[in-house]
C-alpha cells in the first residue's frame, strides 16, 4: 500500500529525530489569544497585539537560550509577527537552529454519547472511568490529524493529555495513561501514520491535584514504565507537557526520568509552555526594562533536567 507521505519521508524522520536532538527541547509557545491574555491578565499587562507580540520577543531572542531548543510551537497570530527590528520571528528561530511549528487545534467538543468527555485532535481526558468510546474516538482524532500532518510535510505532535485534576493516586493516573497510549498508537498504525516521523507530548505520571505528592523518582519509574508497555520505540522522541505543575516539579521530575536506568529508546525531553515562561512573565511585568532580568529568569528555568 502506497502512503500520501512517501515523498516526505526523510524529511519527516529527519526534523522528527532532530527535535529529539539530546540535551534539547520544545518551548509551547502557542497559547491562544485567550489563554495569553490570561497570562498577561496575571501581571496587570493588557491582552493587545503589541504586548502578545513582546512577550514572544522576549522569550525568542533571550540571549543564550535558543541553543536549548530543537523546536518552538507558535499560535497562528505569532507565525506572522516580526520583532522590533523587523525581522520576523520565524527567521530568527531558523536562524538560531530551531525548528518553527504551528499550533493547529481548535480547540474541544463535547462527544456525543458519553458523560461530558471531549475531543479534539488535541486530546484532553480527565483521570477518571474512561467510556471505551471517549478513548477509542480521542485516539483515532489523534491519528487523523497526524496523518493530515503527514501528507503535507509536517512533523505532527501527538498529544493525549490525562488531567491532573482531581483526587485520583498515582496507580490510577498509570493506568488510565497506559490505557490511553496503547489506544493511541492502535489508531495511529491503523491509519498508517509514520512513527519515525512523530513525536509524542503525554502527560507525566502523576497523582491527582487533590492526592498526596510522591517523590520525583516515584513519578519517574511510573511514568517510564508506562511508556515502555505502550509506545513503540520507532518514535524518537517523547517530550512531556508540564500539565499543571510548578516549573520546578516539571524540571525535577523530568531530570528523575533521565536518570532513571532502564530501557528507554525514545530521547525524554520537554515541551514546556507555563513551566518555562512563569516566573519569566513575572520579572518582565510588561516592562522593558525589565527585559534583561526577565530573559535571565527564562535561562535560569530552562534547560536542567534532559540530560
Amino acid at each position: 500500500m502506497s502512503c500520501y507521505w512517501g515523498k516526505y519521508a526523510e524529511e519527516l524522520i529527519a526534523n522528527a529525530a532532530y527535535i529529539g536532538t539530546p540535551g534539547k527541547g520544545i518551548l509551547a509557545a502557542d497559547e491562544s489569544t485567550g489563554t495569553i491574555g490570561k497570562r498577561l491578565s496575571s501581571i496587570n499587562v493588557e491582552n493587545v497585539e503589541d504586548n502578545r507580540r513582546a512577550l514572544r520577543e522576549l522569550l525568542f531572542t533571550a540571549p543564550g537560550a535558543l541553543q536549548y531548543l530543537s523546536g518552538v510551537i507558535l499560535f497562528e497570530e505569532t507565525l506572522y509577527q516580526k520583532a522590533s527590528d523587523g525581522t520576523p520571528f520565524v527567521d530568527i528561530l531558523k536562524k538560531g537552529g530551531v525548528l518553527p511549528g504551528i499550533k493547529v487545534d481548535k480547540g474541544t467538543v463535547e462527544l456525543a454519547g458519553t458523560n461530558g468527555e471531549t475531543t479534539t485532535p488535541r486530546s484532553r481526558w480527565a483521570c477518571s472511568a474512561l467510556p471505551k468510546l471517549a478513548i477509542e474516538e480521542n485516539a483515532r482524532g489523534l491519528a487523523r490529524y497526524a496523518i493530515i500532518c503527514q501528507e503535507n510535510g509536517l512533523v505532527p505532535i501527538v498529544e493525549p493529555e490525562i488531567l491532573v485534576d482531581g483526587p485520583h493516586d498515582i496507580n490510577k493516573c498509570a493506568d488510565v495513561t497506559e490505557r490511553v497510549l496503547a489506544a493511541c498508537y492502535k489508531a495511529l498504525n491503523d491509519h498508517h501514520v509514520l512513527l519515525e516521523g512523530t513525536l509524542l507530548k503525554p502527560n507525566m505520571v502523576t497523582p491527582g491535584s487533590e492526592s498526596a505528592k510522591v517523590t520525583p523518582e516515584v513519578i519517574a519509574e511510573y511514568t517510564v514504565r508506562a511508556l515502555q508497555r505502550t509506545v513503540p520505540a520507532a518514535v524518537p522522541a517523547v517530550v512531556f507537557l508540564s500539565g499543571g505543575q510548578s516549573e520546578e516539579e516539571a524540571t525535577l521530575n523530568l531530570n528523575a526520568m533521565n536518570k532513571l536506568k532502564g530501557k528507554k529508546p525514545w530521547r525524554l525531553s520537554f515541551s514546556f509552555g507555563r513551566a518555562l515562561q512563569q516566573s519569566t512573565l513575572k520579572a518582565w511585568s510588561g516592562k522593558t526594562e525589565n527585559i534583561p532580568k526577565a530573559q535571565a529568569a527564562l535561562l535560569t528555568r530552562h534547560f536542567v533536567g534532559i540530560a
